[in-house]
């Protein structure tokens, strides 16, 4: 095409790769309106009809509607203005679909029933503030009004799903979302946090300093060699490992090493090590973008074995 020329609506066709049906729909609608008319009647078109076709049909193939394209080629806005907020629509679009793509995926799995579906469903559709609010809600059951400062172990429980997650983390939230619902978990968490603070508070140990290590941790450490070596919880080598734990955990309590210590250790470990507690922190993990965490079941378990067929 010259910049003199008059094409039909067959030839602009041909120069453009639309439908002579669609530029004649374009044309009705005043989006491309011919340039003039042929002494028949036919529609005839110039080179910036043809330049607007092109135009057109590219923001439609970004699934811009035709309202904002007529405001675009009518410099009503700015091409810059329409694709940055399309842009932005598609984002979300996408983020949409990856939400309802990692649904999908954990059905699938998991062979989740109908109310699990739709449960699933509501909770990746959370928006940031209700996330915000379910999360508030299980931390306040675990930590609030007690007689500690807990903000970092708050901070740290706190899962924070980014503005375009992944597929696993997303999942990743379903799951953990589902055990910050539950009332059950937020009273167990709850109760290992009080065990956890009354060891911390045992014969005057907190004075405003680090906080040391707690029963749990002192298990993980003294555990994880017998573990390596393979040492079984119910044989004679393991009686130096409890030995060791208890005595360190008599210290942190300020408690002497008797029954009464060691029951006392036994329901501590036996809170800690639900499977739900484990399950939360490696969700947690995986949607802050975490390493994951060390496991601590099988510690915990070895030595809730050892410690119970030594119990006198």
């Amino acid at each position: 095409m010259d910049g003199d020329t008059l094409h039909s609506i067959g030839e602009l066709a041909r120069r453009t790769g639309l439908t002579v049906k669609a530029i004649r729909f374009y044309s009705d609608c005043g989006i491309v309106p011919p340039t003039g008319r042929s002494p028949a009647g036919h529609r005839l078109y110039d080179i910036d009809a043809a330049a607007r076709l092109e135009l057109v049909r590219t923001l439609r193939d970004l699934g811009i509607d035709l309202p904002t394209i007529r405001k675009v080629l009518d410099r009503e806005l700015s091409l810059a203005q329409v694709a940055a907020a399309h842009a932005e629509a598609l984002s979300t679009q996408i983020r949409v679909l990856r939400l309802r793509r990692a649904v999908a995926t954990a059905v699938a799995r998991r062979g989740s029933t109908q109310e699990e579906t739709d449960l699933m469903h509501r909770l990746a559709r959370l928006s940031e503030d209700e996330r915000r609010r379910l999360v508030g809600g299980f931390l306040d059951t675990a930590f609030g009004g007690l007689d500690a400062d807990l903000t970092g172990i708050r901070r740290t429980m706190t899962p924070e799903l980014p503005d375009d997650p992944e597929d696993e983390q997303v999942e990743a939230w379903i799951e953990l979302a589902g055990l910050a619902r539950d009332p059950e978990f937020g009273a167990l968490m709850r109760r290992v946090t009080e065990l956890h603070l009354a060891d911390q508070h045992g014969a005057g140990r907190v004075r405003g300093d680090v906080p040391r290590p707690g029963a749990v941790a002192i298990v993980r450490d003294h555990v994880a060699p017998a573990l390596a070596a393979g040492v079984d919880s119910a044989s004679p080598q393991a009686d130096a490992v409890v030995a060791a734990v208890a005595a360190r955990y008599a210290d942190l309590v300020g408690h002497p090493d008797d029954s009464a210590l060691r029951h006392r250790l036994l329901t501590l470990l036996e809170t800690a090590n639900d499977p739900r507690r484990e399950a939360y922190l490696r969700l947690l993990a995986v949607v802050n973008g975490w390493p994951p965490p060390e496991p601590l079941t099988p510690a915990l378990t070895w030595f809730v074995q050892a410690l119970r067929a030594r119990a006198s």
